[in-house]
């Protein structure tokens, strides 16, 4: 092959459905109805390589509203890996990703152990490290200020969502708690929100996606809430590790650890508070 030859092209709902495909093989377990948001939330902000008509790599570089982009989702189709594609993808990914946002505008991403060398060479550093928990659904008793989320809850949910984010993302979370087979729970306590969970279906099992919460008092009632909705059935949860009590209750569950990625910057860091993010919302949008 000539990589000359390679054709730099924005791709559309059905390319990022291959790749969702691809994801799906390679072990990452997304959900089977990721696609249709992740390409909602920005239908310019996906770009792969085409070789002779074919889709042969590819990823996201989303950005929301120009004040914050986030790269993910970067696979190179295996037969043509080895080939240098992956590195020439990926640096016309993020020169393009710059091209889109504001100037000054951070980038993140989530980089495996094993590429957060060459991450690091394109100008990202580590922030923290993040770390994919399992543990199979058992029955709890839920909290009595845990219930669902309703329509009518989604701009408390969003405010809440910007604290964790550092951005709104009005566009990403509204189907993304709309998706099917999804469980929703919010904490409420005096009116007040203190904090969310949503659980979606992985293609194993399922997925907490992103835990919220005011302290490790209300992320333990969500997490309950989570593993009692289902009950049996493999659950996972990213954990931000820079997040103690995150850690503490994680530990206190006896989650199994899978693997881990670090949550990396290119430009300053999103003000987030880090303290309520006790499981992030994915590693392919942020």
């Amino acid at each position: 092959m000539n990589i000359n030859e390679l054709q730099f092209e924005k791709l559309d709902l059905s390319d990022v459905k291959t790749l969702v495909t691809w994801a799906q093989e390679e072990g990452w377990n997304p959900g089977p109805n990721d696609a249709e948001v992740y390409f909602a939330t920005d239908p310019d902000g996906f770009y792969g390589f085409y070789y002779k008509n074919e889709l042969i790599a590819g990823g996201s570089i989303v950005s929301y509203h120009g004040a914050y982009g986030f790269m993910g989702f970067f696979i190179v189709k295996p037969v043509y890996r080895g080939q240098g594609i992956g590195e020439k993808l990926w640096y016309l990914r993020r020169d393009t990703l710059l091209s889109r946002l504001h100037k000054n505008a951070a980038i993140g991403m989530d980089g495996v152990v094993a590429m957060q060398p060459f991450y690091k060479k394109g100008g990202f550093e580590i922030a923290f490290k993040d770390v994919r928990y399992e543990k199979k659904g058992i029955s709890f008793p839920v909290d009595k200020h845990i219930t669902s989320i309703k329509d009518t809850d989604f701009q408390a949910i969003l405010d809440y969502d910007e604290k964790c984010f550092g951005f709104p993302r009005p566009q990403f979370l509204k189907p993304w708690l709309q998706l099917p087979r999804n469980k929703t729970f919010k904490y409420v306590e005096n009116d007040q929100l203190k904090g969310f969970a949503i659980v979606r279906k992985a293609n194993t099992g399922y997925k907490i996606c992103p835990l919220f919460a005011d302290n490790l008092n209300v992320a333990e009632a969500l997490y309950q809430a989570c593993l009692n909705a289902v009950n049996g059935d493999l659950l996972y949860i990213d954990i931000p590790m820079s997040n103690v009590a995150a850690k503490t209750l994680i530990e206190k569950y006896d989650a199994s650890y899978i693997f881990e990625c670090a949550r990396m910057y290119y430009g300053n860091p999103p003000k987030v508070d880090m303290d309520k993010i006790f499981g992030i919302t994915t590693f392919e949008l942020g």
